[in-house]
């Protein structure tokens, strides 16, 4: 599956018009507070392009990002070294995680479990974050939701057009999986360069991440709408779970 290549070079100029990162960082970081964590060392997993990992590094001593992408890695170095010095800069697949380090903090946002298509992987992940996380330290993660897979973006065809950047984006749902295929056309000079992508997303229903987390070991200490303090409904297009370690 070719994924987050060479997207990289427009990433940025595509997702800020819909991510509010330092609104998502201000509430990870009311999370912490609530529930004592020690800001030393945090953990970014499928980073991307550091975007989240740069508003968030400046509160910790230590700052690890993951991604399987070393285009997008790349773009999150150059970004997180201006501000953070002390980070350090990994390429790996998260449901194999291998750090040899323990972390108060780690995240996985913007529906990055969902590229987590197998459910045996799914279960590798969470037994990786488990094993990396401190004892009082928290796992913030999110998912698109079922409904927003199935009913907005599921065998779909959306476009773009700002004359710089234009895309045409076809989904195909089949089942619990949802393909989607990507063209892209960048402006260069009086020209514009194609690229294709695929991306591969899995539909995870919320009973099924809740008992997959408990099994491991998590107690969940929260499941919100979007990044707000609203709880879920039928709706949501976006689930956020905030877990720990159980205390035994």
């Amino acid at each position: 599956m070719q994924c987050y290549n060479e997207m990289a070079e427009v990433y940025d100029k595509l997702i800020y018009s819909d991510i509010d990162y330092k609104k998502w960082s201000s509430v990870i970081l009311e999370h912490c507070k609530l529930h004592d964590v020690a800001m030393e060392d945090y953990l970014d997993l499928a980073c991307g392009t550091g975007n989240l990992s740069y508003e968030l590094c400046e509160y910790f001593t230590r700052t690890w990002v993951v991604d399987l992408s070393s285009e997008m890695l790349t773009r999150a170095e150059s970004k997180i070294r201006h501000k953070c010095l002390n980070a350090k800069f990994i390429c790996q697949d998260i449901s194999r995680l291998q750090l040899n380090h323990s972390f108060d903090l780690i995240t996985c946002c913007l529906d990055s479990t969902n590229y987590i298509t197998e459910f045996d992987n799914l279960l590798d992940y969470f037994r990786g974050v488990y094993s990396h996380l401190k004892d009082n330290g928290i796992f913030i993660f999110d998912i698109n939701s079922e409904y927003k897979l199935t009913n907005i973006l599921g065998n779909n065809v959306f476009t773009y057009d700002d004359n710089d950047v234009v895309y045409i984006w076809e989904n195909i749902l089949e089942k619990d999986i949802l393909e989607m295929y990507l063209t892209f056309f960048i402006k260069s000079g009086h020209t514009y360069n194609r690229f294709d992508e695929v991306h591969v997303e899995r539909v995870y229903k919320d009973k099924d991440i809740r008992e997959a987390l408990i099994s491991i070991g998590f107690d969940i200490v929260g499941i919100f709408d979007e990044y707000e303090n609203i709880p879920i409904s039928n709706k949501t297009e976006r689930i956020v779970y905030v877990v720990k370690k159980k205390v035994v």
